[in-house]
């Protein structure tokens, strides 16, 4: 992952290859840059460090990183530490202590620091008006965002946009283009041939190497487009029905590609196993991809790996479930018809055409889910055995469900079916199962 260097002497903080060259012994090092900003340090004009991607430490504690996609997703936009430890089941004092420990911030140290990122990042890409970057940053309002920029770029909003270069502005025939910046390397065959094998019918689709997929924003659709950029980005272009919070759904769409964690050290502890270690040769790049929402990836895994249905069977179910019950999308295109359906509408809808125990599963899940009977946050140790008590929700469904909502031990692959010898590698793999799955997966199936 990206370290930061921070120089005592001058109070501005870099990315590595900055032109700069301070004296070793005035150097300090920070795993993110909001720490470097907590401690009094402000970023460097000529490296730009916000414009790199600033991901979390991927030996992190779990509960940290279940905190940190909270908060990617806004949980505090509206509500306090309070409220963000309650979700995780632990007091805000002791949310703050792990944040300290292990990113050297607070919770809401990290938020504005990656709310004044994502600002600064639309101020040099596009020409949204000042107000739209607030709101689209997730600032509840002009007098927090401008504070919050002073306070991290010592400088006004104003002033921030007249610094950009030329070059920075993306444009298009239409939407909201961003750069989506990552640490390479990163491997966008892989991940988009992952998403074309595992894509919801008139939900998602791959063309041409450019994943799209439509989405629901409180009821309003949208449409995002992603595909490669450069050699440490993607593009994404987001067609939205508005610009507040368009935050989240960049970060989540991060997410869903596999950009919110580097597998630093689980590479490295990867690379010397004799099964896992040349599929990392051979495929560095390769990321655990994610999901847009937690009820989507549960059903997608549950119908795709459905004792009763197999893989063509599957996608055919998929279908009819997001004709019968997604919220239409007309005049997107690319083969998007439909936004998928929220566990409410599943768990009132008939599932015409859909096999009967099938439906049953998807209907329980959906219901289970609708109720709160059914958190699919919680942590990984709970959430296996509690889509598998559902009938019909087998062992590896959960494993993928787990997997693509972030659970960096998920094994979907049953070391059985592995073969003797791999089979009785993957404890070796723990806790990071879940990248050792993806290179499995992409030496089965290659990379589209």
């Amino acid at each position: 992952m990206t370290t930061y260097s921070a120089v005592r002497t001058t109070g501005i903080y870099c990315r590595p290859g900055c032109g700069a060259k301070p004296l070793a012994e005035n150097v300090r090092t920070f795993e993110l840059a909001a720490a470097a900003e907590a401690a009094g340090y402000r970023a460097c004009l000529r490296c730009r460090p916000y414009r790199v991607a600033g991901t979390v430490a991927d030996d992190a504690p779990e509960l940290v990183c279940r905190a940190v996609q909270f908060i990617i997703a806004g949980a505090l936009d509206e509500a306090g530490e309070a409220a963000l430890g309650m979700r995780l089941g632990i007091s805000a004092r002791h949310l703050r202590r792990l944040f300290n420990d292990h990113l050297g911030v607070t919770p809401d140290q990290f938020a504005r620091s990656r709310r004044a990122h994502f600002a600064r990042r639309l101020l040099d890409d596009s020409e949204l008006t000042i107000a739209d970057v607030a709101f689209a940053s997730g600032f509840g309002s002009l007098r927090q965002f401008n504070r919050a920029m002073r306070e991290v770029f010592r400088a006004t909003p104003r002033e921030l946009r007249d610094r950009r270069r030329r070059t920075d502005r993306l444009t298009a025939d239409g939407g909201l283009v961003l750069r989506m910046p990552f640490t390479p390397p990163y491997d966008w065959d892989v991940m988009s041939g992952f998403l074309a094998r595992n894509s919801v019918p008139g939900v998602e689709s791959v063309i041409d190497g450019v994943y799209r997929r439509s989405i629901a924003l409180d009821g309003d659709l949208g449409m995002l487009e992603i595909g490669p950029g450069g050699v440490d980005h993607l593009l994404l272009t987001a067609h939205l029905p508005y610009w507040e919070g368009t935050i989240h759904v960049v970060e989540r769409a991060g997410c869903l590609v596999g950009l919110a964690t580097e597998p630093v050290l689980a590479t490295a502890q990867l690379a010397g196993d004799p099964v896992i270690g040349p599929l990392i040769e051979a495929r560095p790049g390769v990321r655990v991809p994610g999901a847009w929402g937690p009820f989507e990836a549960a059903v997608q895994a549950v119908v795709t790996h459905h004792p009763d249905l197999g893989e063509a069977s599957a996608r055919d179910v998929l279908a009819l479930v997001v004709e019968e019950v997604g919220p239409p999308a007309e005049g997107l295109g690319f083969g998007l018809t439909h936004a998928f359906p929220s566990a409410e509408a599943v768990a009132g809808a008939s599932l015409y055409g859909v096999p009967a125990e099938v439906a049953r599963t998807i209907k329980t899940l959906a219901n289970q889910v609708a109720l709160g009977n059914l958190s699919l946050e919680v942590p990984f140790e709970e959430l296996i055995p509690a889509l598998t008590a559902i009938d019909g929700v087998s062992e590896e469904a959960a494993q993928w469900t787990a997997l693509r909502l972030g659970a960096r031990d998920a094994s979907p692959h049953r070391s059985h079916e592995l073969g003797p010898e791999v089979g009785e590698s993957t404890e070796a793999w723990r806790p990071w199962r879940a990248l050792a799955s993806m290179h499995l997966e992409v030496a089965a199936t290659g990379p589209r």
